[in-house]
């Protein structure tokens, strides 16, 4: 990795060598900064500068022929390219018929794949840069991550409440209402705190309308347009039990820890309160996700619950199951979700992650991890 980097991030994009990509992440993940540092002489296009937006709008086809210029063959960065997505035809052309290189970034895929359903046809791959995770940071605080998140700039700040109540007001709210064309703002943003309140419970679409004043079919399409945005993501209920029938209903977690709280009006969260255990659930579901995709690992993350309220956190794949707890010492009572899973499926890691001092192992084979010593055991690839 480049030195000029404050935090060593660990997204792989050795791939540009052969191929082009797509690298998707909120906006402030850190994308601009990375690439920069990784090409500080690669030619670039930001099309959040209005000079550079209007004239690529106005001709699509003077990015083309300026881009034939370009001899030293290294990859090309257009920042933000869902601003304008027509340039992905200029782009196409370019890959095929002249061999170059492209890193597309975006905040949002919703006007990408609306304007442009191929996303290149195959000729890029997707890549995706999620917040700050533990790893990267190095010595980091659990605490500030679980009330502020791990937004780059929002972890450095000497201020974060302050900018993250910025970046919900000027992007949340403001931007993505723009990028998706929302008529009335009011409701979205009673959706976005009721959406945050709810952050990793089971969605019930109908009781958020009535919080909201809107349809449940305005519900759906609202967190749909966050999925898309890339805000956050669905959790998919698991539903291999037989004789504990497994719930349908998904979950929805944001991208951030932060970012939710802010949104839920929530701070000065302290340990061993309920709302501690909560957020330090949606730290960890945010650390798998972006261990499983920075790591290349296919498999897929999803919980359960059976219909009488039998609950994992989260299972990867259809073998490993995780319960995350803030207790400072995991009993016998915390394993019962796991246990009754395991009657049913042969699990190969049952893992409860809490704020015990040690890791140990109880009956069963249940492996006891620290949160902090999870974090690190994961990120060495010494867990699964």
């Amino acid at each position: 990795m480049a030195n000029s980097l404050k935090y060593n991030r660990l997204i792989d994009l050795s791939d540009i060598s052969r191929k082009s990509l797509f690298l998707f992440g909120p906006r402030q993940t850190g994308k601009s900064t990375l690439l920069k540092s990784l090409y500080p002489d690669s030619p670039l296009v930001n099309l959040l500068m209005s000079d550079q937006f209007l004239k690529y709008q106005l001709n699509p086809r003077a990015f083309r022929e300026e881009i034939l210029t370009e001899s030293n063959r290294l990859p090309i960065i257009v920042d933000e390219i869902q601003k304008l997505p027509i340039l992905l035809d200029e782009i196409h052309y370019l890959i095929e018929n002249h061999s170059y290189r492209f890193i597309l970034t975006g905040s949002s895929a919703r006007k990408l794949r609306r304007e442009s359903s191929n996303l290149l046809a195959g000729r890029a791959l997707e890549r995706r840069l999620f917040p700050l995770v533990t790893r990267e940071i190095g010595q980091y605080d659990i605490n500030r991550i679980i009330n502020f998140g791990s937004l780059p700039a929002i972890y450095d700040s000497p201020d974060p409440e302050e900018d993250l109540f910025s970046y919900v007001g000027s992007y949340l709210k403001e931007e993505i209402q723009q990028e998706s064309n929302i008529r009335k703002l009011g409701p979205f943003a009673n959706f976005l705190e009721q959406a945050a309140l709810d952050n990793s419970e089971l969605l019930n679409f109908a009781n958020i309308a009535s919080d909201v004043g809107v349809s449940a079919n305005t519900v759906k399409e609202y967190y749909q347009i966050l999925e898309d945005t890339l805000i956050g993501t669905f959790l998919p209920p698991f539903k291999r039990t037989i004789k504990r029938k497994a719930i349908s209903k998904a979950k929805f977690y944001f991208f951030d820890v932060g970012v939710a709280n802010i949104l839920a009006k929530r701070l000065n969260i302290k340990p061993k309160s309920e709302l501690y255990e909560k957020c330090l659930e949606h730290l960890v579901y945010v650390e798998l996700k972006a261990w499983l995709s920075y790591s290349r690992n296919r498999q897929s993350l999803t919980f359960w619950r059976s219909i009488n309220g039998q609950e994992v956190d989260f299972i990867i794949g259809n073998e490993i199951a995780i319960e995350v707890k803030s207790t400072t010492r995991v009993q016998g009572k915390h394993l019962k979700g796991i246990k009754a899973l395991a009657e049913e499926v042969p699990l190969t890691h049952k893992i409860i992650i809490s704020l015990d001092n040690k890791k140990r192992i109880m009956d069963d084979n249940f492996i006891i991890y620290p949160v902090k010593d999870f974090f690190a055991e994961l990120w060495a690839n010494k867990i699964f």
